[in-house]
């Protein structure tokens, strides 16, 4: 999971995130990743619109989003 996230902050691709809260709330999110703190990561959150800081170990699944140009013939 934290390779994953590392690889997107490097190619600077935002990811769509499952996440669950503390009280076990579970949400999707877009957001771009920013900085990794320890066991903790900051993302820029779309979903909010604000930095948010996420907990590695409450986070379920990850997928880069990646944008395909369509060709119109």
């Amino acid at each position: 999971m934290r390779i994953n996230l590392k690889k997107c902050m490097e190619r600077n691709q935002l990811v769509e995130l499952m996440y669950m809260d503390s009280k076990g709330n579970i949400s999707k999110r877009r957001v771009k990743v920013l900085k990794f703190q320890g066991d903790t990561f900051q993302v820029f959150c779309f979903k909010r619109n604000a930095k948010r800081t996420f907990i590695f170990e409450s986070v379920l699944a990850c997928v880069p989003i990646i944008h395909k140009e369509r060709e119109v013939v």
